[in-house]
């Protein structure tokens, strides 16, 4: 039986709008970079993610609070982590992982087709403890050994449609024995984990950019429209669906639910949060974490592409214009909120909440309040050069720096990837920076955990182990 819930009758950019948008210099950065028709051939880096670039200009930036500054604070000892199912993690909230001990890279995979002009390698890999899933810009996925890198199976996925032959988008997830899997051509799967062989398959009129997540006896993915879709995990016979505000302005990355109890928690491009039945499709709370500023229009961009995080019957989650929240996971009450923008997931680990923001600044504040513990620049120090225009007048410098993705806690080293290819450890109570290991490719997913490894793919489609 399908009940269909719709809260919102849309809003909708106008052509006026869009235009505004792209003349603004959004076609430079991550977000919806592909829709200006005017856009010419651009250096690979730039072309297939860019640089991340803030929109909100705050009346009050964020700042170390006097009270805590330079106070220490709780972070638990590092735990195993058995698996890590869906792109929000597991069911039970990571804290600190006992993982990645030595900070060196065990072995390296090819997954397949990485980033270019026409495909995107966007979906995080997700793990049942056993084998790491990983999909390439093109629909196709690996299955490998977590501790050999041994690949098991191959499938490719890609329905090689002409109107969808350059689609991107999607991801993966894995409970009971099946792999779930979302892409951009408009399909959605499920797989029979250990094999590879396909059980059931969807398709739909919208491409699919969010990956899944399984609660109950469905399994959920949001499509390019804000619309919610939940499926029967066992058939692929439609359950429910929930529509949100149609809101066309989004982040290229765009991620999935997360669980508490019987709810979805499920971010949107119009900023909403949303707390949604999980068996019935029925809306149990909404709050919006959005900002609009009168000097800059971009901050209209309202998505919440990183993924929610639930620790402590709190949700935190952050927006691209401007608002990083904790609420009430059963009601959606807001606790608290502070002015930082982000498209990264939050980390909590005892008294912390980490986040990383757009102006590649990493921030602890206490998970609690909101107030904040310290505030570093990751790009502290760096600086490029350019040829100036036509290889006149010789070199400029510019801003140039790398687009950092993270954190991740993980055997006392709070962890970021960035774009020029680095993974690297800073101190979880003063943000200093300890040490840097080359991946040799940018990335810009987090990593994740399974058993004594972080596992991250970078933007070439390389699946990369650090023990």
């Amino acid at each position: 039986m399908t009940a269909k819930t719709s809260h919102h009758t849309g809003r909708i950019l106008t052509a006026t709008a869009m235009a505004l948008v792209l003349g603004a210099g959004l076609s430079g950065c991550s977000t919806i970079q592909n829709l200006n028709p005017l856009k010419k051939e651009e250096p690979k880096e730039v072309a297939t993610q860019g640089e991340r670039i803030s929109i909100v200009a705050f009346e009050q930036k964020v700042q170390p609070s006097d009270r805590l500054a330079g106070q220490d604070f709780y972070l638990p000892s590092p735990q195993p982590v058995a698996d890590w199912p869906f792109a929000s993690g597991p069911t039970t909230t990571v804290e600190h992982a006992a993982a990645a001990e030595q900070f060196k890279i065990a072995w390296s995979k090819s997954v397949g087709a990485g980033s270019s002009r026409t495909a995107q390698v966007v979906a995080s890999p997700v793990s049942d403890g056993k084998l790491i899933y990983a999909m390439d810009g093109e629909a196709r996925i690996r299955a490998f050994d977590v501790n050999s890198g041994n690949e098991v199976w191959t499938r490719n996925l890609n329905p090689d449609i002409r109107r969808d032959k350059d689609a991107f988008g999607g991801g993966l997830a894995v409970s009971a024995g099946k792999l779930f899997v979302t892409s951009g051509f408009r399909l959605a799967a499920a797989l029979d984990a250990a094999s590879g062989e396909v059980l059931w398959t969807k398709t739909f009129d919208s491409p699919l950019r969010a990956a899944p997540a399984v609660n109950g006896n469905v399994v959920v993915f949001s499509d390019v429209d804000n619309q919610m879709i939940a499926l029967n995990k066992e058939t692929g016979e439609p359950a429910w669906t929930y529509q949100a505000l149609v809101e066309p302005a989004r982040i290229l990355r765009t991620t999935s639910p997360a669980i508490y109890e019987n709810l979805f928690i499920a971010p949107f491009s119009s900023g909403e949060l949303v707390g949604i039945d999980a068996n019935s499709g029925q809306q149990v709370w909404n709050q919006t974490l959005a900002q609009s500023t009168r000097t800059n229009a971009l901050s209209e961009i309202r998505d919440i592409s990183g993924r929610p995080l639930v620790a402590n019957n709190l949700v935190y989650a952050a927006s691209h214009s401007g608002v990083f929240s904790a609420l009430d996971a059963k009601s959606g009450q807001r606790r608290w909120s502070v002015s930082a923008d982000s498209t990264n997931a939050p980390w909590v680990a005892g008294d912390a909440v980490y986040l990383s923001t757009l102006q590649s600044e990493l921030m602890a504040a206490n998970a609690a309040s909101g107030q904040v513990y310290w505030l570093v620049d990751l790009n502290q120090g760096r600086a490029k050069t350019k040829k100036s225009f036509f290889g006149m007048g010789g070199e400029k410098k510019v801003k140039n720096l790398p687009v950092w993705t993270g954190p991740i806690l993980a055997s006392n080293r709070l962890i970021m990837v960035n774009s020029e290819g680095e993974m690297v450890a800073f101190d979880p109570k003063t943000g200093t920076r300890k040490e840097t290991l080359k991946l040799g490719d940018a990335a810009y997913l987090a990593p994740i955990v399974v058993g004594d490894k972080l596992f991250v793919l970078t933007d070439k489609a390389q699946l990369i182990a650090v023990q």
